[in-house]
């Protein structure tokens, strides 16, 4: 399973080696894993690596319901996950972005950046559905209360905990990727940025017991994203194509509100009234009032700053804009010449000469004397 059309052979294990190949190696660790379930002594180490683990039967009205919690053993999973990310990374790359790049012949830059948008529009496409079908089967949206209420939300079902080991997952194979699509060193702090928040934020959220707030304001977060990286894609396949980059521009601002609103009125009023105040890691209780300014700290802080590069770069664009207005209203229209009639001699030209239209010559014609 080549995911790469190599022309060049590289010494084993050298640097360009890993580069070219290293979605084939993370396949064979995958395929390891995937063929240590058919044998009874391996199988048990194997579901380390592909179920989440710390499962607990809760009784309920019904019956009995699995629920889970986490431990230091998710770290084995989320491992086996960015391998997965790799690997389907590669697959999205080598088959859909790649030749659609070859079409519209775009330069290093753009192509870089058209990369990355593809990468992440198939990402948050796919984690929005996932995330909304969470929120609305679990009955967070029409329960709103319920994001707060009963906390710590120690116990989660197996989605809730699997689509936190798969973003996380996903958001650390992001680094090595930075290597492996070699990235300019341009772009390299910008793209760590948004990671390494993307990974505090989630991982925040699932340490502190904070999941169902999480997943709401993912969801908001992610669909964001998608538009915009969406107008990015459809901006390179036609230049002249700003509606999308309108719509963005519009939502991204009533998102950052909704999600400033949210955090305040879960952390800051709903976890505030809730009378288990005491710090209890052991029972997974962080509801003190440190621990809640530190959170809405931390997410206020990362949308102003989010909202701080939205207002800069819409400044930016802007007087670029009305610059490029202005210099073309400064150059003079170029003033048009005045028709001018030139009266031609009957018949045609040949070597400067005017000829007539027999084949004689115009000039008159001296008579010679006898």
């Amino acid at each position: 399973m080549a995911f790469r059309r190599r022309t060049k052979s590289y010494p084993l294990f050298s640097q360009e080696f890993v580069i070219h190949n290293h979605a084939d190696i993370g396949f064979c660790l995958v395929l390891c894993v995937l063929i240590g379930l058919m044998f009874e002594v391996t199988a048990k180490t194997a579901f380390l690596f592909i179920l989440p683990q710390y499962n607990v039967s809760m009784p309920t009205a019904d019956g009995e319901t699995v629920q889970y919690h986490y431990g230091p053993k998710d770290l084995v999973t989320v491992v086996f996950y960015v391998f997965i990310a790799i690997i389907l990374h590669a697959v999205v790359q080598e088959y859909i972005l790649d030749k659609i790049s070859k079409r519209l012949h775009l330069s290093k830059v753009k192509h870089s950046k058209f990369n990355e948008s593809g990468q992440l529009v198939v990402f948050h496409l796919s984690s929005v559905i996932w995330c909304f079908y969470v929120v609305v089967t679990e009955g967070y949206l029409t329960n709103p209360r319920s994001l707060w209420e009963d906390y710590p939300h120690v116990y989660l079902p197996f989605q809730v905990k699997f689509f936190y080991l798969c973003q996380l997952a996903y958001w650390l194979h992001a680094l090595p990727e930075l290597y492996f699509q070699k990235v300019r060193k341009e772009e390299i702090p910008r793209q760590l940025q948004y990671i390494c928040l993307y990974l505090v934020h989630i991982a925040g959220a699932y340490l502190l017991n904070l999941s169902r707030l999480g997943l709401v304001l993912l969801l908001l977060q992610y669909s964001t994203e998608f538009l915009f990286h969406t107008a990015r894609l459809c901006h390179f396949a036609d230049e002249n194509n700003e509606k999308l980059f309108n719509a963005w521009a519009a939502v991204f601002g009533v998102t950052r509100l909704f999600i400033l609103t949210l955090a305040v009125l879960a952390i800051g009023f709903g976890l505030a009234r809730m009378e288990n105040q005491a710090f209890d890691p052991e029972k997974g209780n962080f509801n003190t009032l440190l621990c809640r300014l530190c959170v809405l700290l931390l997410v206020c802080a990362a949308q102003a700053w989010l909202m701080w590069r939205f207002i800069h770069s819409q400044l930016r664009h802007w007087r670029e804009y009305w610059s490029e207005q202005s210099a073309k209203r400064r150059v003079p229209a170029a003033p048009r010449l005045a028709a001018r009639f030139i009266k031609r001699e009957s018949g045609y030209h040949e070597n400067g000469v005017v000829k007539a239209e027999n084949g004689t010559s115009t000039r008159t014609k001296k008579l010679k004397s006898p």
